[in-house]
């Protein structure tokens, strides 16, 4: 409902005098900034002058003591204050040209005043410090805003509910402190704002949702009670994006003990991370933690294997025709990424807590130290009760203390009068110093010759140790390499500890595949996050108990035994799931059958599902078909944009449809699409494109090594444009030989998916069977 052009005038009347008042605001913290940095340049430059250091006696001691302490103190209130003004200067700066984007009129229960509550993306107190005139959209009377409509309407506040009613809900576009757009609204945010706002082009980043928040998104980013709390969206819903805004509101709810670096997002790729890298900045918040799960696996693994990763993985599927070796590698991927096989892990860890323990020997110049039988025996000495990882703790205190031992022996040895003699000036000095730095301590002097051989000896030997002695604190001496061995090379074991479960179809081949990776130093990706899961049983988990707040997106391209691993790593953390089922689309992650599966990881008592379904990327056209592709893609509600049907171009004759495609392009460009993608299926045709598009159009080619996003024309392979959009997207060849196999519905679905306005898919001979099934009024022929 549009407002009279009075109350337009009113309200951009009021839009001038609060962006005055922002401006006028930013102004005084620009010179408070710059006053404080000064201050705290000048301090800092200063500061051993400002401290009278004297050391003759305690009583000077204790004033030096004190002098250092209130300098320091004076320091660190000019660095909090100059902090404090830099962050409030940030945020004045994102409120000046668009300081609101709603209003709602709030009458509470058993009160004449009708509160006018307008919200931002941060709150503005006006000059007396009392008046809001610009609330945080996080604050708990926003959330009206979001879930209530006009009429009785309450929201939590940490004092209790409150009620009352509703009397307005208004909507602003807001540009250059001038509105552009503004109306009154209903239950939901308004269809012409999302209109406006879904009709733009793709960026480089994802933007922020604050302005068109809907109410199921709301539930999303306002759940703080679930510890795990699991997001099945459909493609284009929103789940992402709700999540970084989750992220923000937590931040803000809990300002006084979460920070930002307490909060860390497993992204798919590299190239998602700088994707969604601008939203909370946006939103005046430091970005939390970014990583990917690879890039874990990576830092723990990588010194000791060569890796293969999921891109590597899945290029090899995508590329392998169906046979024996393509049943074979599946075969291996699903069992290695079955709960079957973390029960497995479980029971063998049990299994070693009585036999089957391997060490590897300590040595020192080829000579042994310990050897794995002692080991061994020290192991299973330890009471049985005594837990695995604490039997390992023990271990490595007695061996350091065998090194000790040792040590004191070597020093006598001929070996080390040999470099003794070889010590130069410099090292003499050092031994010297280091001697000297001690006396305090122990009785050691350089005062006779026996004297000085000991002290250089001991300093000698323990220098030549140190890689042995750092090798046993990090545990080393455990052999996980061949404790993973073992559970492939005895087949007999390991059918014994799977309990009622049957070993899987082509055991012998996958044994023989593990054992030969093993052996030549590699770690296909199904086999990464069990070793390591292996390797932390036996050893103790390396847990982090700062993180407070774990995000997973995409998990539906999760195993069980990754999502269990991360929720050991990260004990004290609650966690947000996002994903679709419908995008599953790597070989493991038909193993996660369901999103309810996600509730066995913290138990269904601690877990809380949120259902998106509602699509809003694409267009309702280009959403109708690719929801046919979909069993129940029926459930998937298509938000009314309206736009061009998806065009599919069949030739016979791959120099055809390389014109078309230039053409295409060309037009694009003409039409003013600044973000288009030509995706592939895998990364050979993706650089076969390229080379013979190349010199046509100007392309930039998407790796997994791609950094960030850009503006203009990307030929990406397919699994790499997951989680992103684009204006258009056309899909080099959706021909029946490229997309035939079940298994690859899904992939063909997401990509399809990545297109905003505009979906066109090339096809060399027959099209693919995932369109030639759709009813044909959902898409044009040509």
């Amino acid at each position: 409902m549009s407002a009279s052009d009075q109350e337009w005038h009113n309200e951009q009347q009021r839009v001038t005098e609060v962006t005055t008042k922002i401006a006028n605001r930013i102004q005084k913290l620009q010179r408070e900034v710059g006053t404080v940095r000064g201050d705290v340049v000048d301090l800092r430059k200063d500061f051993w002058d400002e401290v009278r250091v004297n050391f003759s006696s305690s009583d000077d001691l204790g004033e030096t003591s004190t002098s250092l302490r209130q300098q320091s103190q004076v320091l660190s209130e000019r660095e909090r204050s100059h902090l404090q003004s830099s962050e409030s200067l940030k945020k004045m700066k994102l409120l000046v040209n668009s300081p609101y984007f709603g209003r709602i009129d709030f009458e509470e229960t058993d009160s004449n005043q009708n509160d006018r509550i307008y919200l931002g993306i941060a709150s503005f107190l006006d000059d007396d410090d009392e008046t809001f005139l610009v609330y945080d959209w996080r604050a708990p009377v926003s959330s009206l805003y979001y879930d209530g409509a006009p009429g009785p309407a309450s929201y939590d506040t940490p004092m209790g509910e409150i009620r009352g009613e509703m009397k307005l809900k208004r909507q602003f576009v807001i540009r250059n402190a001038t509105i552009d757009v503004l109306f009154d609204t209903g239950v939901t945010i308004g269809d012409e704002l999302l209109q406006q706002v879904l009709s733009h082009s793709a960026d480089n980043h994802m933007k922020s949702i604050v302005a068109t928040i809907q109410r199921e998104q709301n539930a999303v980013i306002r759940n703080d009670k679930s510890r795990m709390l699991v997001v099945q969206g459909s493609a284009g819903s929103g789940k992402t994006s709700a999540a970084l805004q989750r992220v923000a509101y937590l931040l803000y709810k809990y300002r006084e003990t979460l920070k930002a670096d307490q909060v860390i997002l497993f992204s798919p790729n590299p190239l998602f991370n700088s994707y969604v890298s601008s939203v909370l900045p946006e939103l005046g918040e430091e970005n939390m933690q970014q990583t990917t799960f690879q890039a874990y696996l990576d830092y723990r693994l990588a010194k000791d294997f060569e890796l293969e990763d999921l891109f590597t993985q899945m290029e090899s599927l995508l590329k392998t025709a169906e046979g024996h070796p393509l049943d074979i590698k599946r075969a291996a991927i699903n069992y290695k990424s079955s709960p079957a096989y973390l029960e497995v892990m479980l029971r063998y860890k049990e299994y070693l807590e009585t036999q089957g323990m391997m060490f590897r020997p300590i040595r020192f110049q080829g000579r042994l130290i310990l050897s794995s039988e002692q080991m061994s025996d020290k192991f299973y000495s330890f009471e049985p009760g005594v837990r695995m990882a604490n039997r390992i703790e023990l271990m490595r205190e007695w061996m350091l203390k065998e090194l000790t031992l040792f040590a004191r022996k070597e020093r006598e040895a001929p070996w080390v009068d040999n470099q003794i003699d070889l010590l130069g000036q410099d090292e003499y000095q050092k031994a010297y110093t280091h001697v000297r730095r001690k006396q305090h301590a122990k009785k050691d002097s350089f005062d006779d010759y026996e004297s000085e051989r000991n002290l250089l000896a001991r300093m000698i030997v323990n220098e030549w140790l140190k890689p042995v002695r750092k090798w046993i604190k990090r545990k080393r001496f455990v052999d996980a390499k061949g404790l993973y061995r073992q559970l492939f090379g005895n087949k007999e074991l390991h059918k014994s500890i799977s309990g009622n479960n049957e070993l899987p179809h082509y055991w012998d081949e996958i044994s023989e595949s593990t054992l030969n990776d093993l052996k030549n130093g590699k770690l296909s990706y199904e086999d990464s996050t069990p070793y390591l899961y292996l390797q932390e049983l036996v050893q103790g988990f390396q847990s982090n108990n700062v993180i407070r707040h774990v995000f997973i997106d995409e998990v539906q391209d999760y195993s069980p035994f990754q999502l269990e691993y991360i929720k050991q790593l990260f004990p004290r953390a609650r966690m947000t799931a996002l994903g679709d089922l419908n995008q599953g689309i790597y070989a493991h992650a038909s193993v996660l059958s369901s999103m309810e599966a996600l509730q066995q990881l913290y138990g269904p008592q601690d877990t809380e599902v949120i259902h998106l379904n509602r699509s809003y990327r694409s267009t309702y056209e280009i959403v109708d078909f690719t929801r046919s592709m979909m069993p129940g893609g029926e459930d998937i509600v298509p938000f009314n944009r309206q736009g061009e049907k998806p065009l599919i171009i069949v030739d016979i004759d791959i120099q055809g449809i390389h014109q078309k495609i230039i053409e295409d392009i060309n037009q694009l460009n003409a039409a003013g699409y600044e973000h288009t993608a030509i995706i592939c299926k895998t990364l050979e045709e993706t650089e076969q494109v390229y080379a013979d598009l190349k010199d046509h159009l100007t392309l930039k080619k998407v790796t997994k090594t791609t950094p960030s996003f850009v503006k203009g024309t990307l030929v990406i392979p397919s699994y790499l444009a997951k989680g992103v959009e684009f204006d258009a997207v056309i899909i080099y060849n959706g021909s029946n030989e490229i997309y035939a196999r079940e298994s690859e519905r899904k992939l063909f679905y997401t990509v399809c998916t990545r297109a905003m306005h505009l979906l066109h898919i090339y096809s060399l001979g027959e099209a693919s069977h995932f369109i030639t099934d759709i009813d044909s009024e959902k898409y044009s022929l040509v």
